[in-house]
C-alpha cells in the first residue's frame, strides 16, 4: 500500500508491496502471517555456536483498534495536558492587559508552534516510528494550543469551548459517515489531500514572512478572505481524518507491527488539532462580525 500521505510514506510496514481490492498497493500477504515466520513446526533456532546457526524468531504483536485507540487516547492527552497547564501557568489577561502581559502567552506560542512544526515533520519522515518523538511532538503542541487557546478567550470568550465541542463532534461524524457509506479512498482523493494540505501550509508560512516585512496578505484577518481560508482549511482537516481513517483500518487488515499505532496515533492528532485551530478562527471570526 503505497502511501502519498508523507506520515504514512516514510513507514515501511506501510508500504510493503501487493495490491488490495481498491487496487492500490498493500502489504504482502495482505492480512497472512509476516513472510519468513511460514510454519511454526518448522522453526528452526539451529544449535547455538555452530556457524550459520539461525537466531529465534520473535513475532511481533499486529496493530488492532484496541491499540490505535490507547495510543491515540494518551497521545490527546498528553496535548490536553500540556495546553492546561499553560493555561494555568501564564498569566491572566484581558482585553486591558499591559503587552508584558501577553508576552509570555506569545512565547509559549511561538515556542510551542516552532516545536511542534520540527517534531512533526521528523515524525513525518522518520521510518521507525518513536513513540517518545510522537508524545514530545504533543507536548508542544499543548504549550502552542494553550497560549493560543487563552488569547482567543481573551478577545471572544467562550469559543475555546465551542472549538473543542466542534472538533470531537467533527471526529465523529467523519467516522460515522466513513464506515456508514463504506467510503473507499482512492490514490487520486490522497494526492490532492496531501497536496492541498502542503499548499495550504506554503501559503501560511509565505504570509508570516511577508508580515514580517509589513506585507498582510489577509489570510489570518476576520475579513472575508480570513473566513474562506478557515474554511478550506476546516474541510481539508475532515478529510485528512478520512485518510487516516483509511490507513488504519487497512493497517489493522493487513497485519502490521503493533508500533505502528503510535504513527497512526500521530497523524490522527494532527488532523485534530488542525480542525481545531481551524474552527477557532472561524468562531472567532463569526463572533467578530
Amino acid at each position: 500500500m503505497q502511501s502519498n500521505n508523507p506520515v504514512f510514506r516514510r513507514s515501511e510496514e506501510f508500504n510493503r508491496p501487493g495490491t488490495n481490492a481498491y487496487g492500490n498497493q498493500t502489504y504482502a500477504g495482505n492480512g497472512a502471517p509476516y513472510a519468513g515466520y511460514g510454519d511454526p513446526a518448522t522453526w528452526s533456532t539451529g544449535t547455538p555456536g555452530v556457524p550459520g546457526a539461525q537466531p529465534p524468531t520473535t513475532v511481533q504483536q499486529p496493530m488492532t483498534i484496541d491499540s490505535v485507540v490507547v495510543k491515540t487516547a494518551i497521545s490527546l492527552a498528553v496535548v490536553i495536558v500540556a495546553a492546561a497547564i499553560t493555561w494555568v501557568m501564564s498569566p491572566t489577561v484581558d482585553q486591558n492587559s499591559d503587552p508584558s502581559a501577553l508576552s509570555g502567552l506569545i512565547a509559549a506560542l511561538t515556542i510551542g508552534s516552532l516545536g511542534a512544526f520540527i517534531l512533526s515533520m521528523v515524525n513525518s519522515f522518520k521510518r521507525v516510528i518513536s513513540p517518545a518523538l510522537v508524545l514530545a511532538f504533543c507536548a508542544f503542541e499543548g504549550v502552542a494550543l494553550g497560549g493560543i487557546s487563552k488569547m482567543f478567550n481573551m478577545w471572544y470568550p467562550g469559543v475555546v469551548p465551542a472549538a473543542v465541542i466542534g472538533t470531537f463532534g467533527a471526529f465523529a461524524g467523519t467516522l460515522a459517515v466513513y464506515k456508514f457509506f463504506d467510503i473507499k479512498v482512492s490514490t487520486r482523493f490522497r494526492t490532492m489531500v496531501i497536496a492541498a494540505m502542503f499548499g495550504m501550509v506554503g501559503i501560511s508560512l509565505f504570509a508570516v514572512v511577508l508580515s514580517l516585512f509589513g506585507v498582510n496578505l489577509g489570510i489570518f484577518d476576520n475579513g472575508a478572505l480570513g473566513l474562506i481560508f478557515a474554511v478550506v482549511g476546516l474541510a481539508l482537516g475532515v478529510f485528512m481524518l478520512v485518510l487516516d481513517f483509511d490507513f488504519v483500518e487497512q493497517g489493522i487488515a493487513n497485519q502490521i507491527p503493533d508500533r505502528e499505532g503510535w504513527r497512526a496515533a500521530f497523524a490522527l492528532t494532527v488532523s485534530l488539532v488542525w480542525i481545531y485551530t481551524n474552527l477557532l478562527r472561524i468562531l472567532a471570526i463569526l463572533r467578530g462580525n
